[in-house]
Parts: C-alpha cells; sequence; structure tokens
C-alpha cells in the first residue's frame, strides 16, 4: 500500500536540520514510494540548498515531496500515516488532536539526533506513551551501529573516484565559530607543501577574512605563505557533496555535512555543534572511540589530539604535524570505516521497515 506521511522540521542550525530533512524526505518520496509532505518553518535554507524551491511560497512540489510553510497558525489538516517530528520539534496542537481522532493513529516518530554514544542504541524504537491521547510516539535514532537507526545514504550512491596524490593538499573547510581557526591557518601559512583550501561561504569565510585582516568576498582568491586560500560561493546540497568527494581533507560541522564525509571515503575533522561547558565533547570521543578503534596506536593519538583541539580542548598548531602525518593511513581507512558503517542499512529504508511494522 502507498504510505503518506508528515515529516516536521524547525530550522534551527539553519543548513543542518533543513538538510538532513530534505535528504530524508526525497529519499523515502523516491525510493520507498511513500507520498511525502515536509512541513518546514523556513524555506530560505531549503532554497539554497535545492535550487528551483521558492522561499516564498505556502506550497509546493520539488522531486516528488510537497513542501508546505509551517506556519504559527496550522491549517486543519488528515495526517499521513506516518508523522515524522523531526529533532523534537513539537508538533502543533490541533495536529496531534487531529492524530488522536483517526481511526487507526498515525504512526509517530521522533526522529532524533545522530550520535555515537552507547546509550544511543538503548533507546532507540522505544515506545513513549501520550500522556493524555491513544497515541505512541517511537524514538529513532541515526546511528552507526547495528542498533540504529543507521545513516542517511541514497541507493544510488556509489563510492567517489580516488584521488591521485598530489604536491599539494586540497582541503574544504566548513565549520562553526571556532577559536582554534587563526592558529590553525597561521600553521598551514608555515608549511612545506602547498596547503589548497576552499573555503565555505558564511562564517568559516567570515573568519578567515578575520584572520587575513582584508576583505575575502566570493570569488577571491588568496596566498599567505604556502596557504592558497579560494572564497566558494554558497553550492547547493549535490555540488558540496562533490566538493567533499574532490578534496583530500574535509573540515565539517554538524549533522549533514558529517555525513556525507564519511561517504566521501576521505578525512575528514568533524566540528560538533558548541554546547555550554564543552559538553559537545563527549559526542566527538563517541564517535573517536568507535571511527578509531582500528586504526594503529600512534595514529589514533594524533587524530583524537586534533579532534579535540579543533573541538576546544588542545593546541591546534602542536596537533596539526601528527594529524597531517596520519592522513595517508586515514585515506586507507575511509573505504574501511564506509563498509563498516553502510553495513546497518541505510536511514530512510530501516525507518520505512520500521514503520510498515507498525501499520
Amino acid at each position: 500500500m502507498a504510505i503518506s506521511c508528515d515529516l516536521f522540521c524547525r530550522v534551527v542550525d539553519n543548513l543542518g536540520d533543513a538538510g538532513v530533512c530534505w535528504r530524508l524526505a526525497t529519499q523515502l518520496a523516491c525510493e520507498e514510494g511513500w507520498s511525502m509532505r515536509l512541513w518546514i518553518d523556513d524555506l530560505a535554507p531549503l532554497a539554497a540548498l535545492r535550487p528551483g524551491i521558492d522561499a516564498t511560497l505556502s506550497m509546493q512540489t520539488m522531486d516528488g515531496v510537497e513542501i508546505k510553510r509551517w506556519s504559527p497558525s496550522f491549517p486543519d489538516t488528515v495526517p499521513g500515516d506516518v508523522v515524522i517530528e523531526a529533532f523534537a520539534c513539537e508538533l502543533p496542537t490541533g495536529f496531534v488532536a487531529a492524530m488522536a481522532a483517526e481511526a487507526k493513529a498515525p504512526v509517530w516518530i521522533n526522529l532524533e539526533y545522530l550520535s555515537a554514544e552507547a546509550w544511543v542504541e538503548q533507546c532507540h524504537g522505544r515506545p513513549s506513551p501520550h500522556a493524555t491521547l491513544p497515541l505512541t510516539k517511537y524514538f529513532f535514532f541515526p546511528g552507526f551501529t547495528a542498533g540504529t537507526g543507521g545513516l542517511i545514504r541514497e541507493s544510488s550512491m556509489t563510492a567517489p573516484a580516488t584521488r591521485s596524490p598530489g604536491r599539494e593538499l586540497l582541503v574544504s573547510l566548513f565549520c562553526y565559530e571556532n577559536t582554534s581557526l587563526p592558529d590553525l591557518l597561521t600553521a598551514w601559512a608555515e608549511e612545506s607543501i602547498v596547503i589548497s583550501c576552499r573555503v565555505a561561504d558564511g562564517l568559516a569565510r567570515l573568519q578567515v577574512e578575520r584572520w587575513l585582516g582584508r576583505p575575502f568576498p566570493v570569488g577571491a582568491r588568496l596566498q599567505r605563505g604556502s596557504l592558497e586560500l579560494r572564497a566558494l560561493p554558497f553550492v547547493p546540497q549535490t555540488d558540496y557533496d562533490c566538493v567533499l568527494a574532490d578534496a583530500d581533507l574535509n573540515f565539517v560541522r554538524g549533522e549533514d555535512s558529517f555525513v556525507r564525509a564519511q561517504w566521501a571515503l576521505r578525512p575528514f575533522v568533524w566540528q560538533a555543534y558548541p554546547q555550554a561547558g564543552q559538553a559537545h565533547l563527549a559526542k566527538v570521543d563517541a564517535f573517536l572511540a568507535r571511527y578509531a578503534q582500528r586504526l594503529p596506536e600512534d595514529t589514533r593519538h594524533d587524530v583524537e589530539n586534533f579532534w579535540r583541539a579543533w573541538n576546544g580542548k588542545g593546541d591546534i598548531a602542536t596537533a596539526w604535524p601528527g594529524f597531517r602525518g596520519a592522513l595517508p593511513r586515514l585515506t586507507l581507512h575511509g573505504s574501511l570505516w564506509a563498509a563498516e558503517i553502510s553495513a546497518t542499512g541505510g536511514l530512510a529504508r530501516n525507518l520505512a521497515l520500521f514503520c510498515r511494522e507498525r501499520l
């Protein structure tokens, strides 16, 4: 039977929330044949990620997904067979009441943020009955192991081409505000090899501009010592995937680019969403414990030191030489790691199977 689904998204982390929800919505529509309705409160990041989407419209259809603006005055709506509440965004009260009024209640999914922490496996798939209504919400956790929902991965995805070693190191840079970035740029400028850095528009470009002490507009190309800098324009989601696949080393942030960097099979560095008291370091360490566990001890040490420094704990300039030396081994590790995490199955397929069992 054809399954209808309402997917709700509130944009908090700008690109990340919209990016994850858009990938999931299009996969469920195109690969699982679901009738998808995406409710999103801010269409601007979605329009940037997928050219052709009009951020001014209240309703439109793109790539098999009906896109509707989630406004404060939510209309009376008949819920779909499945309702996905992305990242605990809290559904409209009237819509929840409509879910409870259905002869057969929808399968209600709370799609959680990605984490490698051990407790995720214990909570994945667990039901949570509503306090007053005949509804049950299920917690669905993306993750890296068989006890989770897996990661977003299109069935059509193919491995990127192998890059031939060159005399320069090609880096892509996408980050939040990061106090370690100026020292890292200085270290790169003093390198013995050329480092060609493609800087994403937004916070990354603005921080590089401050370090340069001069304008660094989109399209600019500048050189400081051994460091070549190029300010990239904002590119659509699929084009950014190609940027990751083309680089030797990727700096990524949040969730969407974090996952795509792993499918790119290249060495990467993740900046977790910063939290008070450096609480985000627990997420970084939990991922490193899985990702680096099969690396030789010295390589694992270099990776852990650099990642922690990039996330606010440690000296980035001191950690960089060891991490640079580990890059050839990490390049080989990329394919092995991707094979390991793909064995769990894709998030969209696992979610579809989970919901079908409960319909």
